[in-house]
């Protein structure tokens, strides 16, 4: 017997969503996708349960709406590939023109929450640096590095915006050697949004990372948010018999490197 019962709103926004992830699929950025009243004769759907599954797309990066002219297909996402362990320690780099515009630059005491994380005590001097993230003009993220301020004399923010660690390697002849590095969900606060150009509470990842030189010294600890519509990360696994064969990573290290360096 054929079940004549509507289908329950979640499906039902599920199957608009995929039918909406296959325009994108077959589409460029910036390509139109039909219109609302379009969509929902298609579909049969009603207005609110169309434009439930387009807040969705629109949310997490893969649509992006304009006012009086449509909706159309959202940039494609930056990828960051993961570095496994026993590969050199440095991470491909995400494809774009990357650059940053200094907001915040000073020195202060570590603090207890610093001075922990590197390993200095909490009266010892750091350089704070705010800075913005942008690829190919746009805003992508926004960093919060602490540097040992013994470490890195006559830096200035002119030298943090053309590329800070090309500074510690010519410079400073600091070689980095490992960072542990997290990476978690979040949202963005009214002033991160606004930095950002999002809205408020969008969402985010939130990289925390401290890296060490060849010593074990720790170099640098950065809080970074990046924008949850513009990143993603992507891991490559080693599986069956070659994978079996190496020793089992330390689950307290993060295989990833500090991702977007410069």
């Amino acid at each position: 017997m054929r079940d004549t019962r509507s289908p329950h709103p979640v499906l039902k926004r599920e199957r608009v969503r995929d039918h909406l992830l296959g325009l994108v699929d077959t589409r460029r950025p910036g390509d139109a996708i039909p219109s609302e009243r379009t969509l929902c004769a298609e579909l049969g759907v009603s207005r609110p349960t169309l434009r439930t599954a387009v807040d969705e797309l629109v949310a997490t990066g893969l649509l992006v709406r304009e006012h009086g002219r449509g909706m159309f297909v959202a940039p494609a996402k930056i990828t960051q590939e993961l570095v496994a362990e026993d590969r050199s320690a440095v991470a491909p780099r995400a494809p774009g023109v990357w650059s940053a515009r200094v907001l915040e630059f000073r020195t202060v005491d570590a603090g207890a929450r610093v001075g922990r994380r590197l390993g200095l005590s909490p009266a010892a001097e750091v350089v704070h640096v705010a800075r913005l993230r942008f690829v190919d003009g746009g805003a992508v993220a926004l960093e919060y590095l602490h540097l040992p301020a013994e470490l890195v004399p006559g830096l200035t923010p002119a030298r943090m915006e053309s590329g800070f660690y090309a500074y510690l390697r010519e410079e400073r002849r600091i070689t980095l050697a490992e960072a542990v590095q997290s990476i978690e969900p979040t949202v963005l606060s009214e002033d991160e949004a606004e930095l950002l150009g999002v809205p408020v509470f969008s969402p985010a990842l939130l990289f925390d990372r401290i890296t060490s030189d060849a010593s074990g010294r720790p170099v640098e600890y950065v809080r970074s948010l990046y924008r949850g519509d513009r990143y993603r990360i992507v891991s490559r696994l080693a599986l069956g018999t070659a994978a079996e064969d190496r020793p089992a990573p330390d689950a307290s290290r993060s295989a990833a490197w500090w991702g977007t360096v410069e």
